[in-house]
């Protein structure tokens, strides 16, 4: 008896060294948050204006990533992070807007992920994951390509470059269309819908629904803060008064709060305004104005978000599911700076889909708005340029991860890439072996390893003729017009973040070593190089123009038909006049 009271007593003392055992291998459930055009400060936890503690929360729970990067562009880097391949291998190496020529035929853009790549949504699904996804797909259309088809379980996609906020309809000449899909169906939203709600609401209602005896994967791809920028007034009308300084301001605002958390050094140089856009004091002050609430509003649109995002915290709290799942809260590349507003066939077109530009119900339903190169310029900072770019300004976006198995560190600079986050998660989900070109983060985040790359290392990435590689703290960087001039450039990130000094002359060797280093990468992943003359913006112009002339083309046949009727009908009567 004494014996056996023994052993008992003996196993009760092993049960609290037991029960973190049983916690720590348990399958955690995934949440990955993706925004949609948000610069590198734009979240409050990066020092920007928006108020987002929703966000923040994750954030000061886990690690807030300083020197990750994105592609500059949305469903290249999207690929990216579902696949752990780099764009061109998953065959999304651009989108249908800047498509050239010259890329058509080639795998690497394809526009759609190719035969044979999986999805993280899959690997954890054959793991016994859920998988469930709300909001932006931009990965191929039709049967096959949707999220049901790449790993989801459940899914409610909108398969285009964006769409408006408020109703379903369009954004922008290039579609006919804003197309909704549930389960790789046809869907119609609601009457009472608001993008950054609904999705909450629809992820909500799949969580609900789930087998509780399997962990969850839940991707939200939100639509803020993608053109249109929209959202409702009692957010839009907390930011009076932050941005009447102008864009310059803010730049130079943001540029020293990123010095005050330690995210640039202290002898860091500034980035400059682009010469080929506007001074904020060459401005009317009616158009100041017009363009101050524009920010405001993409500041709402933020704030709004975050407020859902609680919505699916709390969610989660509720149901004892939070503490046991990992959170991903990123961006898919830096700020938008295209304003089609400014293009007078655009406005036509507005006019027909029932837009506007009014001061007073900016951001409301029927509003079209978007904050513009100058101010994308600040919301960059400590970058420079914007989306579309492979500048810092392009491709430096925040990056939050917190959950089990992760230690609160603040401000991280490990060097990170997009490709990283599919490696990180699938470990945490106890899956290894796959073949991916990212490299797992979890060392980072454990507290085990100050970073994954090494000096030798080189990363390379290419959109639409934008190109960059990374090497240590040294980046080779190429842009497009027409903010750029195709030329390579030299940059040293660790002293020079906004990319101001060419170390080309300086370092000439060092130079023509990752040059090399981009030709064997760019030749190993079926890239495209595009001639010095290429203008992206441009080409967004070229390829929407031939769109609408794609789907007007059966009205137009058929209005020349009846013309060539009617001719053959006059020349005929004329003929039955003439005398004999």
């Amino acid at each position: 008896m004494r014996k056996f009271l023994f052993l008992l007593r003996s196993l009760v003392c092993l049960v609290p060294l037991l029960a973190p055992l049983s916690a720590a291998s348990e399958q955690p459930n995934i949440v990955v948050i993706l925004v949609d055009d948000a610069g590198f400060m734009d979240f409050g936890g990066y020092g920007g204006e928006a108020r987002t503690p929703n966000i923040e929360q994750l954030a000061d729970a886990g690690v807030r990533f300083s020197n990750y990067h994105t592609s500059p562009l949305c469903s290249p880097s999207r690929a990216m992070l579902l696949t752990g391949l780099d764009s061109h291998r998953t065959g999304v190496g651009t989108i249908p807007e800047i498509l050239r020529k010259e890329q058509r035929g080639s795998d690497a853009y394809s526009l759609h992920l190719l035969p044979g790549v999986e999805t993280i949504a899959g690997r954890l699904k054959d793991a016994g994951y859920e998988t469930f996804m709300t909001g932006k797909w931009h990965l191929g259309r039709g049967p096959g390509d949707l999220p049901d088809t790449h790993g989801f379980n459940r899914s409610f996609a909108l398969d285009a470059s964006g769409a408006d906020n408020w109703e379903q309809k369009p954004f922008m000449p290039f579609y006919a269309e804003a197309p909704w899909y549930e389960d790789g169906k046809p869907a119609r939203l609601p009457d009472d819908f608001y993008s950054s709600r609904f999705l909450v609401d629809q992820m909500i209602d799949y969580l609900g629904a789930r087998d509780r005896d399997h962990p969850f994967f839940a991707y939200v791809a939100f639509q803020a803060i993608h053109i249109p920028v929209q959202a409702p007034k009692e957010f839009t009308d907390n930011y009076k008064g932050v941005y009447s300084g102008g864009w310059e301001a803010l730049m130079q605002e943001r540029f020293k709060r990123a010095k005050i958390l330690g995210l640039v050094p202290e002898d860091a140089v500034p980035p400059a305004l682009h010469p080929n856009l506007r001074k904020w004091e060459s401005l009317t002050p009616d158009e100041q104005a017009h363009l101050e609430r524009r920010m405001m509003v993409n500041a709402g649109m933020l704030e709004a978000m975050d407020f859902n995002i609680g919505r699916l915290i709390d969610y989660l709290k509720s149901t004892g599911d939070f503490d046991n799942t990992i959170f991903v809260v990123t961006s898919d590349n830096g700020p938008e700076f295209g304003d089609p507003t400014t293009d007078p066939v655009f406005r036509v077109w507005m006019s027909f889909n029932g837009y506007n530009d009014d001061f007073d119900t900016m951001g409301e339903k029927g509003s079209m708005a978007a904050i513009g190169p100058e101010w994308a310029s600040a919301a960059a900072a400590p970058g420079s340029l914007f989306k579309m770019y492979a500048s810092e300004g392009g491709t430096r976006v925040p990056l939050i991860v917190s959950g089990p198995g992760i230690l609160p560190q603040g401000f991280n600079g490990a060097l990170s890439f997009v490709t990283d986050i599919a490696p990180t998660l699938t470990e945490f989900a106890g899956i290894y072996g796959a073949n991916m070109d990212g490299r797992s983060l979890v060392p980072v985040l454990s507290g085990q390893s100050a970073g994954v790359y090494n000096k030798e290392d080189p990363v390379g990435l290419e959109v639409g003729g934008n190109s960059a590689l990374f090497k240590g703290e040294y980046k080779l960087t190429r842009n497009t017009l027409p903010h750029g001039d195709a030329e390579w450039r030299l940059h040293h990130l660790g002293s020079d973040p906004a990319e101001v000094r060419d170390l080309s002359a300086d370092q000439p060797a060092l130079r023509e070593e990752l040059i090399g280093d981009y030709a064997r990468y760019a030749a190993a992943l079926g890239v495209v190089d595009l001639p010095k003359d290429f203008d992206v913006k441009k080409q967004i112009g070229i390829n929407a123009r031939n769109m609408m002339l794609k789907r007007a083309s059966p009205v137009l046949a058929g209005l020349l038909l009846v013309l060539i009727a009617g001719a053959a009908f006059l020349f005929l009567r004329q003929r039955r006049r003439r005398p004999g």
